[in-house]
């Protein structure tokens, strides 16, 4: 119910209802220094709920374990929010490690980077305005997008609870930009909505897809790219076309699949370069 009544609230209202739901918590945090400096306020954490320094170390992880991130990599974060993913990064990657991430949202991207590439310079954000009704209530089309990077520029990519807020053409044109920015052989790990029999006939009542469009479905009518699911066929098709190839598919227990069993709340793919 909260999330639909948030859905409700233009874009920039979200923001603020967020600010002031956790002004209370943000404060006194403030006033004990009970917050590091690589953790934003929670009421300017417009990503993903939890605990924020916790996914991050989990997702860190993970890349290493199962995409074989390695300290000296050339790193990209696409959708780098608020520094989720950034913030565990900096103790992991060595003077010869690259990081580099851009969002949609600018709260985000200069409140990293006064508090991260400040104190790590190897690390640079980028604002880029691309229309996102969840996010923003205006910009560039995402599906027209071309990264702002060179040609095989990274070892490693990741793309956390990005593709659960883009349309098929954004999609599409992301998946194709991963490819031409990644180096041969490199590897990017990307989270995921994915439909398939077992989301069909599982039990999620607080996390659904009622708005079926075929190849994909959505969690709002209004604001369709709040939550979006991809139909797992169409998915894989589209992931091959761009010149990638899955090496792994770790399905999450968002759908009501056993937590225990789950690598995260989100199905992850491990994706490689050709």
């Amino acid at each position: 119910m909260l999330r639909r009544l948030y859905y409700l609230l233009p874009p920039t209202w979200r923001f603020v209802a967020r600010r002031l739901y956790y002004w209370p918590t943000d404060l006194w945090a403030t006033i004990t220094n009970a917050r590091d400096p690589l953790t934003p306020p929670r009421g300017l954490i417009y990503t993903g709920s939890g605990d924020f320094r916790a996914q991050g170390e989990k997702m860190l992880q993970f890349f290493v374990q199962q995409g074989g991130l390695q300290a000296h990599h050339a790193v990209l974060d696409v959708g780098s929010g608020i520094g989720r993913m950034a913030a565990p990064l900096t103790r992991y990657l060595n003077a010869q490690g690259q990081y580099e991430g851009f969002d949609v949202v600018e709260l985000g991207v200069r409140w990293c980077q006064k508090h991260i590439s400040t104190r790590f310079p190897n690390f640079r954000f980028r604002y880029v305005p691309l229309n996102n009704d969840l996010y923003r209530a205006n910009g560039a089309d995402a599906g027209q997008f071309r990264f702002l990077y060179a040609n095989a520029a990274f070892d490693f990519t990741m793309v956390i609870s990005v593709f659960t807020h883009l349309l098929p053409a954004a999609a599409e044109n992301y998946l194709h930009e991963i490819a031409r920015t990644l180096r041969p052989g490199g590897v990017c790990v990307a989270t995921f909505f994915i439909w398939n029999h077992t989301a069909a006939q599982g039990n999620h009542p607080a996390f659904d897809f009622p708005f079926d469009h075929g190849h994909y479905r959505l969690m709002d009518a209004q604001v369709r790219s709040a939550n979006v699911a991809f139909d797992e066929a169409w998915l894989q098709e589209k992931i091959r076309a761009a010149g990638l190839h899955i090496q792994a598919i770790h399905y999450g227990y968002w759908c009501g699949r056993n937590k225990d069993q789950s690598a995260d709340f989100q199905d992850i793919i491990v994706i490689k370069n050709s």
